[in-house]
């Protein structure tokens, strides 16, 4: 009987050990991490509930945490289109130029640089504002039609461009007006000039600019030979009150 007993307090105190070892082990050890892939899958369940914020998250965190997982390449393109799809367009263009700059032989390299195209265009908000997207994003398209024009994304690419430079012809039609509009005909007639000889790919911009580079030239010849007039017959009146 007493060994009975002595066997049944023995089994209770191992039992409390290990109880006490799985309740240490419980507040002191770090909890598993997430793997790559249920990262991954995380963040494109966010995509697909359009929580692009989320998403950003989770695709950093992979990236940062297994930066040579077989699924850190895809979320590494992801990360562009969730940036692109909250509309943080220069984080997009940056993020899909990083990717392009790391994989330049990847197959999605066509539409990295349409994405890539489209965020650029989208960070120009209106005419009064400099072009130096545009122009980076045409000439982005203009790689992409070039280099691989039997993809589904050259076509896009071409008309994007005449998106871009009809954006930047009237941009520059702007500043010719501003000039036109405070009277300044001399920089306003070289403000056209320059935009009917550079912009003939967009005639409808190009033609209303040689109209009126002809009507600022004319009155900044009039303006130069009032200017001259009134110079010589104020050299005159000197001339006769000194004497």
């Amino acid at each position: 009987m007493a060994k009975k007993l002595l066997r049944c307090l023995l089994v209770v105190l191992c039992l409390g050990t290990l109880s006490g070892c799985g309740i240490i082990d419980m507040f002191y050890l770090p909890p598993a991490e997430d793997t790559a892939q249920e990262i991954f899958e995380a963040a494109n369940d966010a995509m697909s509930e359009k929580n692009y914020v989320r998403a950003v998250e989770l695709y950093n965190k992979l990236r940062d945490t297994y930066p040579f997982s077989p699924y850190t390449i895809d979320a590494e393109l992801s990360l562009g289109d969730a940036y692109f799809l909250d509309e943080e367009y220069d984080l997009a263009a940056e993020t899909y130029k990083d990717f392009e700059a790391l994989h330049p032989r990847h197959d999605a390299i066509p539409y990295v640089l349409y994405q890539t195209g489209m965020s650029l265009m989208k960070q120009f908000r209106s005419i009064d504002r400099a072009t130096t997207e545009l122009q980076e994003a045409y000439d982005c398209f203009s790689r992409l039609q070039q280099t691989y024009p039997d993809t589904p994304y050259a076509k896009g690419a071409e008309e994007n461009m005449r998106n871009c430079r009809k954006l930047m012809a009237e941009h520059e039609l702007y500043i010719a007006d501003v000039f036109w509009h405070m009277g300044k005909y001399g920089p306003a007639w070289r403000r056209y000039e320059f935009i009917a000889e550079n912009f003939k790919d967009v005639p409808e911009v190009a033609e209303h600019a040689k109209e009126k580079s002809v009507a600022a030239y004319h009155n900044f010849r009039a303006e130069e030979a009032n200017q001259i007039r009134e110079k010589r017959q104020g050299s005159w009146k000197n001339w006769f009150t000194w004497l």
